[in-house]
């Protein structure tokens, strides 16, 4: 199994962020959800990933995560700086945290016949 997730730093970061919101507090409750925002980015930076193993893929989000085995995977398609998985019904998944030079790890955790295109 290989694990792709986002940098700690976006993570610290968030906390930083966080904490550094928390004074905004004392001016007015209003200000709430700056320290809320930020914590859930910090949240969302440490949780945030892709695992791929031989058995499919785990996409981490938020609040969840998604599997997806890799029968329904089609093709992968980098873009830009992401990569998206489009499956046999059409739909496609941004792999979080998985950037095109990952590929090759990727498809060969998959130990199927998975292209790239």
């Amino acid at each position: 199994m290989i694990s792709f997730r986002q940098p700690p730093a976006l993570a610290i970061a968030g906390l930083l962020a966080t904490l550094g919101a928390i004074p905004l507090l004392v001016g007015s409750l209003f200000f709430i959800v700056v320290p809320l925002a930020t914590a859930l980015f910090a949240i969302w930076a440490w949780r945030a990933g892709t695992d791929a193993s031989a058995a499919g893929l785990r996409v981490h989000a938020l609040l969840g995560s998604h599997d997806i085995a890799w029968s329904r995977v089609d093709t992968l398609v980098p873009a830009q700086r992401k990569v998206i998985a489009t499956l046999t019904d059409g739909a496609q998944v941004t792999l979080t945290a998985v950037r095109p030079e990952d590929l090759p790890k990727l498809i060969a955790a998959s130990g199927s016949q998975i292209t790239a295109q």
